[in-house]
């Protein structure tokens, strides 16, 4: 009868694994039990991945013998992939030691990092590869694991580069399996900056965007053609022009956003340059006639023909001496380069570095039906000038008077939401045009007062990267502020979301381990022998107990 028994149970036990496994395969579930839910993908993610039909092959080189921190960032990149292809099956992925074929993987553009390691109190130097590949078809895309070296503490590189992750491979994911559907124009004609000044920017829009110059030119002679080949595009990037708009240019532009043009202004109201300065000590700044004033006053924002001075701004090299034959430059302060940062929590300025701005004005946002949203705004320490005024490089040298410096914060990037009225509804319109209209449907521009802030260095008639100053090796976040502005007025799959997804990561105190390491050393030693030995004990008299 026991016999019997026991085999009934043990077919039972058989016949509910069976069941719970065949359950388990058609209801498959995993759960994010963290607090900052880490391991859950975000929808935009989640839609990106969703459109993979075939196989995507993933490389990371991140395989090998380098220190523990950085282990860590193997461990969550491994953890991320195998989210990735528990969502679609289509997703690859191995992990390769970069040292076999370090040579190739330099040559294919995979640039190693030097890292500093202390072990024991000593540091020593080692080199990683912290590159994985991402190939679809004949696309491949290369994904840096690891960004800013020269600019972070190690502790801050490993705490962004795992935040980071999510982003990064769905970045590449995108980029890899689609098409590039949307236009972008970069108007010419009105003195905007040359082709080389926009270059670093420019090459990272056209990775997800179709880019072309468009010329407003041809709207004296041929005002409807020109107007309607600028319809064709999705967004119009005005980058610091310099030249006076003529009333046709400006109905051209009016009616791209009225009929449903997205806009990214970046204009300088007041003629005020570096380099000038630079030549002579000391130079005019005075306002610039763009003739733009009533066209932006229409939409609801001003900006003014004024400098701000910020207590809290990016470094500038000067002369201070000679050893020798050859000069010293040593770094200072200049109020006139604002570093701005974002008091909202909006997606495009959501864990982006400071922007610097160079010689920027005020904006006034103005009382109408439109949404206005700061992005971008100078520091409680900061105040404003009139103009004309001289600027000159002697005021490095001056102690500010911090009762000066009590203007607030003031509007220098912000962005616009919701049905824009025509600046010629209520005028003489330049030119007839048979798509014209009074008001948009729902539409977005962003207007920042500054031109500079899209323009990246030359050296040695080469572009440098926007986002970091040549001279100081500063990182500033102008690149990735600008992509996300694009990125949100595009309404494009939703990266930006990714990118702005923030992971709460505990960094280890090596420095305060270190000295105390001999006490967590006896306590990982210790502890569990004391808890096995206290089982033990107890164990031992519950069972004396009961069995007295």
């Amino acid at each position: 009868m026991n016999k019997q028994s026991n085999i009934s149970k043990i077919v039972l036990l058989i016949i509910g694994l069976i069941i719970i496994n065949f359950i388990s395969n058609k209801m498959y579930k995993r759960f994010d039990l963290t607090e900052d839910k880490r391991y859950t993908l975000s929808e935009p993610a989640l839609a990106i991945l969703n459109k993979v039909e075939s196989p995507i092959i993933i490389k990371i080189y991140l395989e090998g013998d380098f220190p523990s921190e950085f282990k860590r960032l193997q461990i969550e990149t491994r953890q991320l992939l195998n989210e990735l292809k528990s969502e679609n099956n289509n997703i690859k992925f191995r992990f390769i030691d970069p040292l076999d074929d370090a040579q190739e993987l330099i040559e294919q553009g995979l640039k190693p990092s030097q890292l500093s390691i202390q072990k024991n109190g000593q540091i020593s130097e080692i080199i990683i590869f912290p590159w994985a590949t991402v190939q679809y078809g004949t696309k491949t895309e290369l994904v840096s694991l690891l960004n800013d070296t020269n600019s972070q503490s190690q502790e801050e590189q490993l705490e962004n580069a795992i935040q980071n992750l999510e982003y990064a491979f769905a970045d590449a994911i995108h980029k890899v399996t689609s098409e590039k559907n949307k236009k972008i124009a970069v108007l010419k004609g009105n003195g905007e900056l040359q082709d080389i000044y926009v270059a670093d920017f420019l090459r990272k829009l056209g990775e997800y965007y179709r880019l072309a110059p468009f010329t407003l030119d041809a709207v004296e002679t041929n005002p409807q053609q020109t107007t309607d080949e600028l319809s064709k595009f999705d967004l119009a990037i005005i980058a610091k022009p310099t030249e006076r708009f003529t009333e046709n240019e400006k109905y051209t532009l009016d009616q791209f956003i009225i009929n449903g043009g997205k806009t990214l202004w970046l204009v300088d109201q007041v003629q005020a340059e570096l380099d000038s300065l630079m030549d002579t000590g000391e130079s005019l700044a005075y306002p610039r006639d763009l003739n733009l004033t009533d066209l932006l006053f229409s939409y609801g924002v001003r900006i003014n023909p004024n400098l701000i001075q910020d207590l809290y701004s990016s470094k500038i090299p000067l002369a201070s001496g000679n050893i020798g034959n050859k000069t010293q430059f040593d770094q200072f302060l200049w109020e006139f380069n604002p570093l701005t940062q974002s008091k909202n929590d909006h997606p495009i300025n959501k864990n982006v570095d400071p922007v610097n701005f160079k010689f920027t004005s005020s904006i006034d946002l103005l009382k109408n039906d439109i949404t206005k949203t700061v992005l971008l705004q100078s520091s409680p320490l900061s105040k404003i000038i009139g103009t004309p005024s001289i600027i000159s490089l002697k005021s490095i040298g001056q102690q500010p008077n911090p009762n000066e410096y009590n203007n607030g914060n003031k509007p220098l990037a912000v962005l616009l939401e919701g049905e824009f009225k025509s600046a010629y509804e209520s005028r003489i319109k330049p030119f007839n045009y048979n798509k014209s209209k009074g008001i948009s449907k729902k539409n977005k521009m962003i207007v920042i007062s500054d031109g500079d802030i899209i323009a990246n260095q030359i050296t040695r008639g080469q572009p440098d990267k926007l986002d970091t100053d040549k001279w100081t090796g500063q990182h500033f976040g102008n690149k990735d502020f600008l992509l996300n502005s694009i990125n949100y007025l595009l309404d494009d799959s939703g990266l930006i979301n990714v990118r702005s997804k923030t992971v709460d990561l505990k960094i280890l105190d090596r420095e305060k381990s270190f000295k105390n390491r001999t006490f967590y050393q006896l306590l990982n030693v210790l502890l569990p022998i004391i808890i096995t030995l206290i089982f033990g004990l107890i164990f031992n008299y519950l069972r004396l107990k009961k069995y007295q």
